[in-house]
């Protein structure tokens, strides 16, 4: 049985904001790999698979951007042209703010996304954010991200994969990833489908750590095993 869930606010995060990485890189220690290289790798299987979907989006949202991370690899990897990141850390935001100047990034409180038709996005994406959401409150996310995709964009889901004791594990490290309740795959499926998301695949994505680099050629081919450390859940929003 999950732990009881401990909502995470706005201050908590606020405390988290100037060690996050320090933090995270922690946790990741045990890949032999830093955050970077799995922000390329998840941007870089999503842009494999928008691209067989013959999807180019030009707009983007990051929901629950933390300090923008993620930032670059929108522009380069996905070839965006602007970016929304939303979070409900201000001190997030303020860092990241100060840190990705150079791109067409716009970073906003989650509690003050314009819902405009023109304010939507092509695409949404959020990485390891659901986790943090106390389960009686993720559908109100849900709801907020549907809202500000265009019908016909995709909603690219990545979370912790609960099957992966590794995974777990690496959690264990992070102070503020010890009291997360993980979302399991056929949950992300459940909850996106009742926001009106169409499932449109599901990957496993992580496998091999550094140490077994030579393997990693296999990973695309594994995609099917819910083993990875991550998984993808890829949705849409009909037209």
């Amino acid at each position: 049985m999950e732990p009881m869930a401990k909502k995470e606010t706005a201050p908590e995060f606020d405390e988290f904001a100037e060690d996050y990485d320090v933090a995270l890189e922690k946790g990741l220690a045990l890949s032999g790999e830093g955050k970077d290289y799995f922000a390329a790798g998840r941007m870089g299987w999503l842009a494999n698979r928008l691209g067989q979907l013959n999807q180019k989006p030009s707009t983007a949202l990051d929901f629950g951007c933390g300090t923008g991370s993620a930032t670059p690899f929108f522009f380069e990897t996905l070839g965006i042209s602007h970016l929304v990141g939303t979070d409900p850390s201000e001190k997030s935001l303020s860092v990241a703010r100060n840190t990705w100047q150079d791109f067409a990034v716009t970073f906003r409180s989650t509690e003050n996304v314009p819902s405009s038709e023109a304010d939507k996005v092509d695409l949404a994406f959020c990485n390891g954010v659901f986790h943090h959401i106390p389960p009686a409150d993720r559908a109100a996310a849900l709801a907020s991200i549907y809202r500000d995709l265009k019908p016909g964009g995709y909603f690219a889901f990545f979370e912790n994969n609960p099957w992966n004791p590794v995974t777990r594990y690496a959690m264990s490290r992070v102070h503020f990833d010890r009291d997360a309740i993980l979302v399991w795959p056929h949950e992300a499926r459940g909850l996106l489908r009742s926001a009106g998301f169409s499932v449109v695949r599901t990957d496993y994505l992580f496998f091999f750590p550094k140490s077994l680099a030579f393997m990693r050629g296999m990973e695309p081919g594994l995609a099917w095993l819910p083993m990875g450390g991550q998984y993808l859940v890829l949705a849409r929003k009909d037209p």
